[in-house]
């Protein structure tokens, strides 16, 4: 399978040379020069734009920041996809970006499969990101193997759309986590508990999680994580909303407009 990949970003681009590495024929398209030059000692090609790329490549791989650029980049694609082809959104985005885009895909014979990711850009680089697909089941068999390149596990979950909803669900239960986390070192010091003490422990024992380890490495508050992170927990949280009917139900979805409100957002 020849694949292309879009959105070289910090976890676009360990995925894309996982690809490369894993021996598929690959081309590259970015709008900024700078972030090809690191494959420059590979063998993936570069296309000059979007519908050359997909013109290039049986699967495409799309890892842009939001919907609007799922649909804008996801257009030129389609202009050089030919018959037959995939086109798989690695972007966490509303499941109605990906089903217009499907519908759009359809008329040419083009299948879409939602496909985002979590874990970040060291889990890409170690090929172990969680890879949420909803879709085709026969498109997600023949995926499968370039997914397997850089996610391990890689799970099909259902009808088009449901690899977004379980990756905002997963969003909605990490910003709920972030917040309790904080709240509960906060609390341990101001009981009189050593901070630093507290923040090794926690983490192994029986209350570990991976929220609580980013709260901790982030110096025991949400500052840190809200300036880098915060937009997109929100702008997920945001979408799961609306996903649910406009409103993000139960303690869980209380914990994580919390956080948000913690973070300045």
């Amino acid at each position: 399978m020849r694949v292309g990949f879009i959105g070289l970003g910090s976890q676009g681009a360990p995925m894309a040379r996982r690809i490369v590495e894993a021996g598929f024929e690959t081309t590259l398209w970015a709008r900024r020069p700078e972030s090809l030059a690191p494959f420059a000692d590979t063998p993936a090609e570069v296309a000059g734009s979007p519908a050359e790329l997909g013109a290039a490549a049986d699967l495409v791989c799309l890892c842009v920041v939001d919907d609007g650029d799922v649909g804008k980049v996801g257009e030129g694609v389609l202009e050089g996809l030919r018959p037959g082809g995939f086109l798989a959104v690695h972007s966490t985005v509303h499941p109605d970006t990906c089903r217009r885009l499907a519908e759009r895909a359809a008329a040419q014979d083009v299948t879409v499969l939602d496909a985002p990711v979590s874990g970040g850009g060291r889990a890409a680089e170690q090929g172990t990101l969680l890879v949420m697909v909803g879709g085709d089941e026969k498109a997600y068999d023949t995926c499968r193997p370039v997914f397997a390149a850089y996610g391990d596990p890689v799970a099909h979950l259902g009808p088009l759309g449901s690899g977004q909803v379980a990756k905002l669900l997963n969003n909605l239960l990490f910003t709920a986590q972030l917040g309790l986390a904080a709240d509960t070192l906060a609390l341990g010091d101001r009981l009189g508990l050593d901070p630093a003490a507290l923040g090794r422990l926690l983490p192994r024992g029986s209350s570990a999680s991976f929220a609580l380890e980013r709260v901790v490495d982030s110096g025991g508050t949400l500052d840190r994580i809200g300036a880098s992170a915060g937009r997109l927990l929100a702008k997920d949280v945001r979408l799961l909303t609306e996903v649910a009917g406009g409103s993000a139900p139960g303690p869980a979805g209380e914990a994580a407009r919390a956080a948000l409100r913690a973070m300045g957002l």
